[in-house]
């Protein structure tokens, strides 16, 4: 089946999803991202390369972090950038989703960055851009369902390259709401790619999707098991806004048995680095001792976000 992410060519044509990228596209993003991010790590540079071209963010499902920083990257990259808050807007006048992209797509967009709740919804457009012979018109996948954050994914990606250099020879751990997760779906698929030798997913059997163990994951239901001389701690937020039923006996309970402490940190590697994608929920998943901590690498995640995302849309423009 032909990959609706590449041209013929072989170029990015559409970021969906990290599952089916090849290695040498992922490594290209990283590599383009790092071209933006100076010297001291705290800056992203700005750049020209998107002048002139229309970025709409269409944000069916809300999230003010990774809409924020969507709009930096496109500013950064001097795009016109359009916020839409669609929930508000035409669906709510039965307007259908693919009405409201070849409306937007007649206002000459070139590029359209959506998060959805429904799995699979930028898979739709991008099919739809395709069967209506739109190649100029790009979209990003921030986020859909339960399926994929492919941004996400890379910013974790970059932030491991950056901090540990090479892929080759590390244990990650991915702890917590794993069943849930997005990124936790996009951070597994994108390290196998890149070649991490040895990942963990830690978290109660309720939290846990089915399938891990066939996509080479070990899954551990002891956080001290699962930690010990690991490289890489990937914290996840509690999702509760989508669970569905009692997954799960209490915040408290849930960070007497899978919080990272600095007691907990301490059982992996001496050098090991706390990842969190955010929005953090200190005293549940991660101890504000850690969050704050040395070990902790949260926040140049966030200026990494950026330079992957402008990365991505750079790229996604000049193809």
């Amino acid at each position: 089946m032909h990959n609706p992410q590449l041209n013929n060519h072989g170029e990015l044509q559409h970021l969906l999803t990290i599952e089916g990228l090849p290695r040498a596209v992922i490594t290209h993003i990283l590599d383009t991202a790092s071209s933006f991010v100076s010297i001291s790590d705290r800056e992203v540079k700005k750049v020209p390369l998107m002048r002139g071209k229309s970025v709409f963010n269409l944000f069916f499902e809300n999230s003010t972090r990774t809409r924020t920083t969507f709009e930096i990257a496109s500013k950064r990259l001097s795009a016109d950038v359009i916020n839409l808050n669609i929930a508000a807007s035409s669906t709510s006048k039965g307007e259908s989703l693919l009405d409201t992209i070849d409306n937007l797509a007649a206002m000459h967009a070139d590029m359209f960055v959506v998060r959805h709740a429904q799995s699979g919804a930028p898979y739709l457009i991008a099919k739809h851009l395709i069967d209506t012979k739109q190649p100029h018109v790009h979209v990003v996948n921030a986020g859909d369902g339960r399926h994929a954050h492919p941004t996400q994914g890379l910013l974790d990606m970059y932030t491991i390259r950056h901090y540990k250099k090479d892929f080759s020879n590390l244990r990650v751990a991915i702890v917590g709401d794993i069943l849930h997760s997005r990124v936790a779906r996009s951070d597994i698929h994108a390290m196998t790619t890149l070649g991490v030798p040895e990942i963990r997913a830690i978290g109660p059997r309720t939290l846990l999707p089915g399938g891990l163990e066939q996509l080479g994951v070990r899954v551990f239901t002891d956080i001290n098991e699962g930690l010990k001389d690991v490289d890489v701690i990937i914290m996840l937020r509690l999702q509760n806004e989508r669970m569905t039923g009692a997954l799960l006996p209490s915040a408290q309970e849930f960070f007497k048995s899978y919080g990272l402490t600095p007691e907990r940190l301490a059982l992996a590697r001496p050098d090991a680095i706390v990842m969190h994608p955010g929005p953090m929920n200190r005293g549940v998943e991660i101890d504000s001792a850690v969050a704050d901590g040395a070990q902790a690498v949260i926040l140049p995640q966030v200026t990494f976000g950026i330079a992957v995302r402008m990365a991505v849309m750079s790229i996604l423009a000049g193809n």
